[in-house]
């Protein structure tokens, strides 16, 4: 039995869930509103963690869910929508976030008092509102919750995949006692010429994403079109998957556009692999 549990908030196709499986951690809810997300993720993650489903603990929209309802964990997880912040920097706290996704995790937090947090969110959110934004979501964490706080900007190629991909990763404890130490750094485990099978001018590729697809390949637009052995192609899901980190048996329900779509709204799985191993370490430590 799993020692400890956590939860799969904005799960899209779960790479939050596969990283913290992989370190042991067992999911004992999740949440996606996207019909198409919810196939894949159910068609990958039926088989290692039938309880989620059996239990219908895998619901759509969590705004509508009551949060006292929500099974009890220890780790709460999530790659959060970063919606505008009205409010931001105005000093009124949870006001600040309401109407907001991030309001959602607040009070999950509130009512269920893990043991820790573990959020992902893009690069921007730390500049939002000339660093507002972010200065509230801090502070409704620590001052309003009693949080600790981590917070970094990581890239997938800083953790072995050849994406740039810079995200915002933040980790807190209900302890504040609790040390965390940011993971190190690793070499590349394979670049793009690896993932695409033959000679790539770049060892690292471009961030996957949701918009821009097929645009020409010197357009500031393009993240899918590479020059592979002097010509140019496009990436394929089965490619976008490995530069995700994700496993080669992960299975697609969906068509090509929608597989790529959900891919560019992923998480780097390795990166997150990482932090989920060494958040579980200083619980444990604890």
């Amino acid at each position: 039995m799993a020692k400890y549990k956590f939860i799969d908030l904005f799960a899209g196709i779960g790479g939050f869930h596969l990283a913290f499986h992989k370190a042991g951690a067992e999911c004992v809810f999740a949440s996606e509103w996207d019909d198409d997300a919810r196939l894949t993720y159910e068609a990958n993650f039926r088989r290692i963690s039938p309880k989620l489903f059996k239990n219908e603990n895998f619901v759509g929209d969590i705004t509508k869910v009551k949060k006292s309802t929500i099974p009890n964990f220890d780790i709460l997880t999530g790659g959060f929508p970063c919606q505008p912040f009205s409010q931001a920097g105005h000093g009124k706290g949870f006001k600040d976030v309401r109407g907001t996704l991030f309001f959602d995790i607040a009070e999950i937090i509130k009512v269920k008092k893990p043991q820790a947090f573990f959020l992902e969110n893009v690069q921007r959110l730390h500049s939002h509102d000339n660093g507002k934004t972010f200065k509230v979501i801090e502070r409704i964490l620590t001052e309003e919750l009693g949080y600790s706080f981590y917070h970094k900007i990581v890239r997938a190629s800083d953790h072995g995949l050849p994406q740039h991909r810079p995200r915002i990763f933040m980790v807190g404890f209900r302890d504040p006692e609790i040390e965390f130490v940011f993971p190190q750094k690793r070499e590349l485990l394979f670049n793009m010429s690896d993932v695409m099978g033959g000679k790539v001018d770049r060892e690292i590729g471009l961030t996957l994403r949701v918009g821009g697809k097929s645009s020409p390949i010197n357009d500031r637009r393009n993240w899918d079109g590479y020059i592979v052995n002097g010509k140019p192609r496009r990436l394929t899901p089965k490619e976008a998957l490995r530069m995700q980190g994700f496993p080669a048996s992960f299975k697609f329900p969906v068509n090509n556009s929608a597989a790529m779509r959900q891919l560019g709204n992923s998480v780097a799985v390795k990166a997150v692999h990482d932090y989920a191993k060494q958040i579980i370490k200083s619980l444990e430590k604890s």
